[in-house]
């Protein structure tokens, strides 16, 4: 059973109201603390900004995050390139819940900016 508590942060953080604009993959992927000077890391669509966040710019630990959304990586506890990827639905219950707990954790420390819109279906012919 989880702590009360347990994801608080150790300073208290004045949170905005959480944002549901869509957010395109293509500008979030610019949003690396790279290609621009946001910084966002987006957990089962919904996207934070960790901007000023040392640990998500270039250099950081996890700055592979950075600019993804890293549902995946997330809920596998990893930092390889090749887990940060947005689906999570294959995985293990144990995994889903660290997925959630990552969420819960993040929640509670950064702004809601929006949302992973979908790519446009492409027209038929």
């Amino acid at each position: 059973m989880a702590t009360k508590g347990k994801f608080e942060p150790k300073t208290p953080v004045v949170l905005n109201p959480p944002k549901d604009d869509p957010i395109t993959p293509e500008f979030l992927s610019k949003c690396n603390g790279i290609d621009s000077n946001l910084c966002y890391v987006a957990i089962k669509g919904k996207v934070f900004d960790v901007t000023g966040n040392k640990s998500y710019e270039k250099g950081g630990s996890y700055h592979v995050f950075a600019g993804h959304d890293a549902s995946r990586a997330l809920a596998l506890t990893s930092t390889k390139p090749e887990d940060v990827k947005p689906e999570w639905e294959d995985l293990d219950d144990k995994e889903k819940q660290t997925l959630d707990d990552w969420m819960t954790f993040f929640s509670k420390r950064y702004n809601v900016v929006g949302i992973v819109s979908k790519p446009a279906e492409k027209a038929k012919a």
